[in-house]
């Protein structure tokens, strides 16, 4: 019979349960966690935009080049990217579209590149994305990313 009552004690301690006071504590733990971890990808995530802007940028620049080898020369400021799409007016030797979407790419932000004609450092054009903010200038992932820093 005392063999029985002892187990019987176990058996209620261990089907005790969890109190309100201990469930809360858990979950305070996981929502500390679980923000830490997003901050970090979050974080991340920006960071990989600003090197895809950079590749972007970079793929524009062999494109551009490609057209020039064709066309003879970089299309004007007014001609913008979209040259690489719809054949400029008096334009003879181009062989576009050069993107096989048939449109200019956006950036990670989903915002247009810009394309300056003449660009900074005696460049013949300068491609830029205003980064996060869309804004220019700005610091970390909102500063603007430039040919002129690739090169």
């Amino acid at each position: 019979m005392e063999m029985k009552l002892k187990n019987r004690k176990t058996m209620n301690v261990y089907q005790r349960g969890m109190t309100l006071m201990e469930i809360l504590v858990v979950l305070v733990l996981i929502a500390v966690v679980m923000g830490i971890v997003a901050g970090n990808f979050g974080e991340r995530g920006e960071q990989a935009k600003v090197k895809a802007a950079q590749i972007d940028i970079q793929n524009i620049i062999n494109t551009l080049d490609l057209f020039k080898l064709e066309v003879g020369r970089y299309p004007t400021q007014s001609e913008g990217l979209q040259a690489l799409v719809t054949k400029p007016q008096g334009v003879s030797r181009w062989n576009g579209p050069y993107w096989k979407a048939n449109h200019v790419p956006r950036d990670p932000w989903d915002n247009e590149y810009r394309y300056v004609v003449p660009g900074k450092n005696n460049a013949p054009y300068e491609i830029i994305s205003l980064g996060a903010d869309g804004q220019d200038g700005g610091e970390g992932v909102n500063r603007d990313v430039s040919s002129a820093e690739l090169n």
